[in-house]
């Protein structure tokens, strides 16, 4: 099984262009990362080199056999057409709901085209785990990474419950042990949470016009990046067991009676989720543009009536684009689409994606489709200590104390997807 898994890597490996600029680029950016995040190392002795190796070529490897070799290509491509035709689905039933003003120009595309999208994926999610097919999938993808990283199956578990859910039921797959959890076990569970995204979600992402392919990469990357950037920054400490058999638990309060109940449960959380996401984007857009209105007003007085926040990011965040393959001249505007991502959300900083049109050139958006990918942003530290602080109020501190570095790891993470993708993406 190894000798044809490396038959068929290693043709793969071999086709990616060597030797050019921005190979060099490339490798510099993943060298610059690793360094952020060792500089970030609260225990740098502890680090176990084995765990964060095998979680980077885990990372890796995913991002080579899903972008350069033809069987990978076509599973993901599979996978996204498996998306689109839910999506299709979906489309049929807003088109009943909403009739005409699905496709009337100008008119309210993205609340009655893309937030229902988030309604009907959750109700598919809540069918699936209602069926007991959720968890089976979970349990086998956290097997194998914790087989292969050689973590805790709680973080394991954790890690592979948010390549398909998001990081606030990700928890709940590993409830009965967030009170018991280690310092390090705890931040390898909110970093990956930050890094991965929704499954509901990037349906919604689709919608707005980002490749399904690059959206299913990047949130399969997310999984061994987060637990990488994870074990770099808060490791475990040395002489304490990392392994330890963890069954999945049921939480029968919120287990529902029947198929039906089970879709009902799945219709109001999704439901919160798309008026939570439509309020945030509502607010974000207004509060962005006022407070670029305060900024231009403040800098034409010196002669910058243009200056805006994005262009301010944008400037601040420009080398670090560049090290993951953005070229110079678009490494601004990348930089304040990744600023608006880490200050407010990424929905937000992939709608601006996708209105940049000629800025950024395709290569690039590609690249920004995988650094964009996650929920690394301020707000996910207070849904963290809201989730997680609510299932285990005795770490509820430790949250707080650890949240920062959470985030950090989860944008290293996101950024090392995009450096990866960088290297691959000709």
């Amino acid at each position: 099984m190894a000798a044809s898994a490396s038959a068929t890597v290693i043709p793969a490996l071999s086709s990616v262009p060597m030797m050019n600029t921005n190979w060099a680029i490339g490798i510099g950016g993943i060298v610059a990362l690793l360094a952020i995040a060792l500089l970030l190392s609260t225990d740098r002795k502890s680090i176990r080199l084995r765990m964060v190796a095998c979680a980077f070529a885990l990372q890796v490897l995913i991002g080579v056999l899903v972008l350069h070799t033809s069987w990978g290509k076509a599973g993901v491509q599979g996978m996204a057409h498996g998306v689109e035709a839910l999506m299709s689905y979906s489309k049929g039933a807003i088109d009943m709901l909403f009739g005409g003003l699905t496709n009337v120009p100008g008119g309210a595309g993205f609340a009655i085209n893309v937030l229902p999208v988030i309604v009907f994926f959750a109700a598919l999610a809540s069918v699936l785990y209602y069926l007991k097919i959720m968890q089976l999938i979970i349990k086998v993808i956290g097997g194998g990474l914790g087989f292969i990283i050689g973590i805790s199956r709680v973080e394991a578990l954790a890690a592979a419950a948010n390549v398909l859910v998001g990081q606030s039921e990700s928890p709940l797959v590993v409830r009965p042990y967030l009170a018991g959890l280690t310092k390090a076990q705890l931040f390898a569970i909110m970093a990956s949470g930050m890094a991965g995204v929704a499954g509901t979600i990037l349906a919604a992402y689709a919608q707005i016009g980002i490749k399904i392919d690059y959206l299913l990469a990047a949130s399969f990357m997310s999984a061994p990046g987060g637990l990488l950037m994870a074990k770099l920054i808060i490791p475990d400490p040395k002489g304490v067991p990392v392994h330890s058999p963890v069954p999945i638990m049921e939480d029968a309060d919120h287990h529902p009676k029947s198929l039906l109940g089970a879709i009902s449960d799945g219709v109001q959380d999704g439901l919160k989720i798309a008026v939570s996401v439509g309020g945030m984007i509502l607010a974000f857009v207004a509060l962005i543009a006022l407070l670029n209105g305060i900024i231009g007003g403040i800098a034409g007085l010196f002669g910058y009536p243009d200056l805006t926040l994005q262009g301010m990011l944008g400037f601040v965040l420009a080398p670090i684009m560049f090290l993951i393959n953005i070229p110079w001249n678009e490494a601004v505007t990348a930089g304040g689409l990744f600023g608006e991502k880490l200050i407010m959300n990424e929905f937000v900083a992939y709608i601006h994606l996708m209105n940049e049109g000629g800025q950024l050139s395709p290569r690039s958006t590609a690249i920004m489709s995988f650094a964009l990918c996650g929920f690394a942003n301020l707000s996910s530290i207070a849904i963290q200590l809201a989730v997680i602080g609510g299932l285990a109020p005795n770490q509820r501190d430790m949250i707080v104390k650890i949240g920062p570095r959470a985030l950090a790891a989860a944008t290293l993470a996101n950024l090392m997807n995009a450096a990866i993708a960088g290297l691959l993406i000709g």
